[in-house]
């Protein structure tokens, strides 16, 4: 058994079971999950090795079976899985420290940046987006908005000469090639995940508004103020903290959990698929990206570079919709949201069949909105999961800010199952203190 650490304030108790029971219910290999509630933390929980034990050399396309109860599961390519680990292999454990690569997790993180600077009067979101990058208007994109590319609805999800993984990070072609790209549906009128060129959409627009990269505006902007564990550029002497993070098929459940769900048969054939938009949009990259990989870790890919602790997400999202008393900041003691800004980021954009995972999606301001293919904690969560199973997201509502990161990445876009077991847990508790 898992030797589970951490802390849980009283009345989270089903939390930390929920967590110790993803070890041994759903094959979890390493993990943390922390919740701040009204600006202070009331768990903080940790387990499991820094290097899944795992043969990671496997990246077929996935089948057609899931174990996975959820039915909304949207399950991606295995694009992106293996490689050497940053921190080296071994059963070395999990720690309070450890940060983890947290794929899109990171768009979340990212989106806020937009956000803030239509805060302090540098962009305007309904601008279009050639007014700050002339170039992004070639091939149809001139009335493209800047709304229209945090919710996904630019149009430009895939690339018809994809990047090989040294273009992707060269901050380079990545913008050269989106810029270029003609829209797969008139932009503004449709929506569908932009997995990886969202990293040269949004990365290129901030660098021509600020005249800073992404990942320089967030350090300096968000994670230094804050206190944060969160890079997008991974500096080098933070290599040795990462875990690596692998490929890990799920446990089969067990009969008294209910039958498996198999996804359903559109999604399946989209993912089967080579022409499809779905397999297109995760195959800007080719071939697939070795995650683990210094030079990918010191990139700044916002769709999916990130590299944080649980810690530093929890409280990242706790600082969108409220105050932290031990933030070191002097601007709305910590908080980063306006109220104006924070009702925009959850107001629904798109929403309905997402041309690109197929399934129904829901998306506000460059967040992901709680819905059958996102579950968040509530109607008024926003946040952001990541491919293969972490998960962060605020609800001001509830006046809290949740995060989990994993090592063991599953076949799937949202919903895994053992984010979601947390997230249940964290409903429960929270309904036994207000009863």
């Amino acid at each position: 058994m898992v030797d589970v650490q951490g802390t849980v304030a009283d009345g989270f108790e089903p939390v930390r079971d929920a967590f110790a029971a993803n070890f041994t219910r759903h094959g979890e290999r390493g993990a943390a999950m922390v919740l701040y509630r009204e600006g202070e933390k009331v768990v903080d929980l940790w387990g499991g090795t820094k290097a899944p034990d795992t043969n990671t050399s496997d990246t077929k396309a996935p089948d057609t079976n899931t174990s996975d109860t959820n039915t909304s599961d949207t399950r991606a390519p295995d694009d992106g899985e293996r490689g050497p680990g940053a921190s080296g292999g071994g059963p070395e454990p999990w720690t309070q420290d450890t940060a983890q690569v947290v794929r899109s997790v990171t768009k979340g993180v990212a989106a806020a940046v937009p956000l803030l600077l239509h805060q302090r009067g540098q962009l305007d979101l309904d601008g279009r987006v050639s007014t700050y990058w002339p170039e992004f208007k070639a091939a149809g994109k001139e009335r493209v908005l800047v709304r229209h590319l945090l919710a996904h609805r630019t149009g430009v999800p895939v690339l018809d000469t994809p990047l090989t993984p040294a273009e992707a990070v060269d901050g380079i072609s990545g913008p050269r090639a989106v810029a270029a790209q003609r829209p797969v549906w008139e932009p503004g009128t449709a929506h569908g995940y932009h997995a990886q060129t969202y990293s040269w959409l949004l990365g290129e627009l901030v660098r021509r508004v600020t005249g800073r990269t992404i990942g320089r505006w967030i350090a300096e902007e968000i994670a230094r103020p804050l206190g944060l564990d969160l890079w997008l550029g991974l500096p080098e002497e933070q290599r040795a903290r990462v875990g690596r993070i692998a490929a890990v098929e799920a446990l089969a459940a067990p009969a008294a959990h209910g039958p498996r769900i198999r996804p359903k048969r559109s999604v399946a054939e989209a993912y089967r698929d080579p022409e499809s938009l779905t397999r297109r949009a995760f195959a800007a990259i080719t071939p697939v990206p070795d995650e683990n990989d210094p030079a990918y870790l010191a990139a700044e890919l916002p769709a999916s570079g990130g590299v944080a602790t649980a810690e530093a997400l929890a409280r990242f999202y706790a600082a969108l919709i409220g105050p932290l008393p031990s933030a070191r900041t002097a601007r709305s003691g910590g908080r980063l949201f306006a109220p104006a800004t924070l009702t925009m980021a959850r107001t629904e954009e798109s929403a309905g069949p997402d041309r690109v995972l197929v399934v129904g999606t829901r998306y506000g301001l460059g967040y992901m909105l709680h819905g059958p293919a996102c579950p968040l904690l509530g109607p008024g969560s926003f946040g952001h999961p990541g491919r293969g199973g972490s998960l962060a997201f605020a609800d001001p509502e509830a006046r809290i800010g949740f995060a989990y990161v994993t090592n063991g990445m599953r076949r799937g876009v949202t919903a895994d199952p053992r984010a979601q077991a947390l997230v249940r847990a964290v409903r429960t508790s929270l309904a036994a203190r207000e009863a």
